[in-house]
């Protein structure tokens, strides 16, 4: 593999990105998501900053995106993780370069709570989450299904120790 390089989201990286998202979809470990967006929908629902992909030569080998929580002004500095991997480029280290590139990026841009939901049966994305300095919060139990099965989640947050709330 040649040198991954992080850089900003641009549309024209949508296809690429849908298409790792999809890998993720089709995992049933990823998300409660059952098909990916249009590249409106998305851009919607996530902020602004905060929208990377790694690339690796000219091709998009994962990406990372941050949304707001709550649409409530209090909740302005707490964001929602998410990062993917595409499935033959994982455990190359693609998934930590990215969220240490989103959680400088969360600072920069004064998110001071980055929180994530995974399922538990997603051990490596638990195990990279904690590795940079998230903890667990709790486990929400049953709080969804996913093909009619009842799904928990392990909740996931890092607080900033440069962003202050004030």
């Amino acid at each position: 593999m040649s040198q991954v390089l992080i850089t900003a989201m641009l549309p024209d990286d949508w296809p690429a990105v849908r298409s790792i998202y999809l890998e993720g979809i089709a995992t049933g470990q990823a998300t409660f998501e059952t098909r990916a967006p249009l590249w409106e929908e998305w851009d919607a629902n996530h902020l602004q900053f905060g929208r990377l992909v790694a690339r690796d030569d000219d091709r998009v080998i994962g990406w990372a995106a941050l949304a707001p929580v709550s649409r409530r002004k209090v909740y302005s500095g707490v964001a929602e993780v998410s990062v993917y991997v595409a499935g033959d480029s994982r455990g190359k280290g693609i998934g930590r370069a990215l969220l240490e590139r989103l959680i400088a990026d969360s600072e920069q841009n004064g998110i001071w709570t980055l929180q994530a939901s995974v399922f538990p049966e997603n051990a490596a994305t638990i195990a990279l989450h904690r590795a940079c300095c998230f903890r667990e919060v709790g486990r929400r139990e049953r709080i969804s299904k996913l093909s009619g099965v009842w799904r928990d989640t392990i909740l996931l947050e890092r607080r900033s120790q440069f962003v202050s709330v004030d």
